[in-house]
């Protein structure tokens, strides 16, 4: 059960955010009342961090299985070219969290902030690894993605938002070759 609300908060913060997402609307989504939550929660909180944990290895795993596919070219670039997807931009709901949340945590608890670190940490690692570069420039890059993800989401116009998504796919395997 535990898992199922782990699963359902990091579906809704990934499309609403955190502030904007109740702990009835989290258990709903797992298909329980709201009653149960504490007896697997301390508080919202702690599922948040979970979810984020929960939510980053989801990414992770989806960009590593994008990864393993490609027998061609850069697997790196296939990341990339899946991270900037109009398909990534539109489906909110099982896409990268750090570019829905990142606002959110600076405002969050300390615990909270300290697991979306180490998580994004595990994500620069992971994409300076794939791209074999140093961590340093790991981190631009991933900064080039996330910027021009929630960039592109934050938009209502869908030409802007491709061009956006294009250039940043552009720009984030420049950095690769550098």
């Amino acid at each position: 059960m535990r898992n199922m609300i782990v699963e359902s908060a990091a579906k809704a913060f990934r499309t609403n955010g955190i502030h904007a997402v109740s702990v009835p609307f989290i258990m709903k989504g797992a298909g329980l009342t709201h009653g149960g939550f504490y007896s697997h929660f301390d508080n919202k909180e702690q599922l948040v961090a979970e979810a984020c944990r929960h939510a980053i290895s989801d990414t992770i795993a989806l960009l590593q299985q994008a990864a393993d596919q490609e027998k061609q070219s850069s697997k790196i670039n296939t990341v990339i070219d899946y991270y900037l997807s109009s398909y990534h931009r539109d489906n909110t709901e099982m896409g990268c969290i750090i570019p829905a949340l990142s606002g959110e945590i600076s405002r969050s608890s300390e615990e909270v902030r300290q697991v979306f670190t180490h998580e994004l940490e595990r994500m620069i690692a992971f994409i300076s690894d794939l791209a074999e570069i140093d961590t340093s420039k790991g981190s631009s890059l991933i900064g080039s993605m996330v910027g021009s993800l929630v960039l592109a989401r934050s938009v209502n116009n869908t030409v802007l938002s491709d061009n956006i998504l294009s250039a940043g796919k552009q720009y984030a395997k420049e950095l690769v070759v550098i």
